[in-house]
């Protein structure tokens, strides 16, 4: 594969990984699941893809980007939370690839330290930081860590990233 393929089969993966993310968003929100103290996005499952390929980092954080910005989060929510998956991307990418059962970590921690103050400090959530912290990280241990393990599964099982551009 020359130069110029590989770059076309990362940009195609890390949009398809974008817009899957999107489009698990909006099947959250529909159900009233991806925002507030209690989020459950699903979406969140596909945290653990960048341990297959890199190409997944740009996709998670464009796909939360472009979620947060369709589904109506205010500006400091499309900033932080976005940074909050580029955050888990990153070490899902760096670690979880010498250790795949690690790959869900980065994405829950991330989420579970920031989210909660961007409730507090953009929505004026009344709650408090250890019990936002603690229904957070309780949706992100669902998403990344239930929902995101099977995936891992499945996808390993199948080999569906064999030959795509780590």
């Amino acid at each position: 594969m020359n130069n110029m393929q590989r770059r076309t089969s990362f940009l195609t993966t890390a949009g398809v990984i974008a817009a899957l993310y999107v489009l698990l968003t909006f099947l959250a929100n529909a159900m009233g699941l991806a925002s507030g103290a209690v989020q459950l996005r699903f979406s969140e499952a596909l945290t653990v893809l960048p341990v297959f390929t890199g190409a997944a980092v740009p996709g998670l954080f464009i796909g939360c980007l472009l979620a947060n910005l369709l589904t109506g989060c205010a500006f400091w929510d499309i900033v932080f939370g976005s940074l909050a998956t580029l955050l888990g991307a990153i070490g899902t990418r760096v670690i979880g690839r010498r250790a795949p059962w690690t790959a869900p970590i980065f994405p829950i921690i991330s989420n579970m330290l920031i989210v909660p103050m961007v409730l507090q400090q953009v929505y004026g959530s009344t709650d408090s930081y250890p019990f936002l912290l603690a229904t957070v990280g309780l949706g992100e241990l669902i998403s990344c860590g239930l929902f995101g393990g099977i995936l891992y599964q499945a996808l390993k099982i199948r080999h569906i990233f064999d030959g795509v551009i780590a």
